[in-house]
């Protein structure tokens, strides 16, 4: 089928025999598999259809169902169940057979895959007297992370959701507004009781200058002392004033500027603490600094080599790390495909996928962060 499922998936039975195929998958190791055991696509006391399956759209990675056969309206079951796929995800059905001829096969499948909106029939099997027919849910109607599939514990992305509507609106063009309008965080949860902090800031060195003193997060509820600070750039010369301070690692990373030949790089000897760049993977380096910190900050340009980081993030699963993401990306960047990626795109899908993402609007007025 082109795709497994993984451990930790989200998966929902629906229809009657749900019971038995929720703890076949449990058993399986799918501890988030779910059921829905009655049938409400159609109501004859309030003469309308019921066919609303009691969750949200994108909420599974696979659907189960034999009962096709059994309700009243089935196009209503088909376009529920696909409406609760996630991107990607699998649906399979069981439906009854209709005759042994040689196109029966292709028959079976008929009242299903004419009936897809958003995905295509990828397997279809004989099992017993019924036919198995499987779909998955295409990619083209997600932004552009909503199609990776997270881990079934991520945690700041699940927990941080509901707060999404609380926070500042999206707006295509810097405002004319106070910073302290912003809706940090820390305004919203509790962290006096976490006790590592980290704030990584990637490509510091563009909107740091040698007179800056204040390169912080402005009215930010948590004082930067609290946190170990990471900032990560190609440029060593705007940091150097930085990288002595307590509390403050400088990650030398060629990649963000497209360096490859290192040769000429000029790093201080005294410029310490440094991280060698030496067959240094990034990635590899924010998972290992993140994965025991029990609250993150992520701060960061949008640029190419950055739009892929945060591809990386969400298809390693490390974006479950990160707690508040401050990203600076105004009007449009270039991205992996001929044409040019809107921010606003960008913004909008990292809130949709659970991300508690804020514009940010960079030097030129460090207080706006609306």
């Amino acid at each position: 089928m082109g795709k497994q499922l993984l451990n930790g998936d989200k998966a929902l039975c629906v229809g009657e025999g749900s019971a038995s195929a929720v703890m076949a998958l449990q058993d399986l190791g799918f501890p988030n598999a779910r059921g829905v055991y009655e049938h409400r696509f159609f109501s004859l006391k309030r003469k309308q259809f019921v066919y609303e399956i009691e969750y949200e759209d994108k909420s599974f990675d696979f659907v189960f169902c034999r009962d096709l056969d059994k309700v009243s309206v089935p196009a209503l079951l088909v376009l529920e169940i696909e409406r609760v796929l996630s991107p990607g995800g699998i649906g399979a059905m069981l439906v009854g057979r209709s005759g042994l001829a040689p196109n029966s096969l292709i028959r079976s499948a008929t009242p299903i895959s004419s009936l897809l909106k958003s995905s295509s029939v990828v397997h279809v099997n004989y099992i017993s007297n019924f036919t198995l027919v499987v779909f998955r849910k295409s990619y083209e109607n997600a932004g552009l992370f909503e199609q990776y599939r997270l881990p079934a514990d991520c945690q700041s992305l699940t927990n941080n959701r509901p707060l999404i509507e609380k926070m500042e609106p999206l707006v295509k063009e810097k405002p004319v507004v106070d910073g302290k309008m912003a809706t940090y965080l820390p305004n919203y949860i509790d962290v006096s009781s976490k006790k590592r902090l980290v704030y990584i800031d990637i490509g510091a060195a563009e909107h740091l200058k040698s007179n800056v003193t204040d390169w912080f997060l402005p009215s930010y509820p948590i004082t930067h002392k609290a946190f170990h600070v990471y900032f990560v750039d190609h440029n060593t010369s705007v940091l150097l004033s930085y990288v002595k301070k307590p509390g403050i690692t400088f990650v030398y990373h060629p990649g963000l500027a497209g360096i490859k030949d290192k040769s000429n790089v000029n790093i201080e000897a005294d410029a310490e603490p440094y991280v060698a760049d030496e067959g240094f993977d990034f990635l590899v380096w924010f998972k290992e600094t993140v994965r025991h910190a029990e609250f993150v900050v992520l701060k960061m340009n949008a640029g190419s080599v950055e739009l892929k980081f945060l591809r990386d993030l969400f298809e390693s699963g490390a974006i479950c790390f990160v707690d508040e993401l401050f990203l600076h990306c105004p009007g449009y960047i270039d991205g992996e495909g001929p044409m040019p990626v809107d921010c606003m795109d960008i913004f909008k899908s990292l809130r949709s996928s659970g991300v508690y993402v804020h514009q940010w609007w960079g030097e030129d007025n460090p207080v706006d962060v609306l």
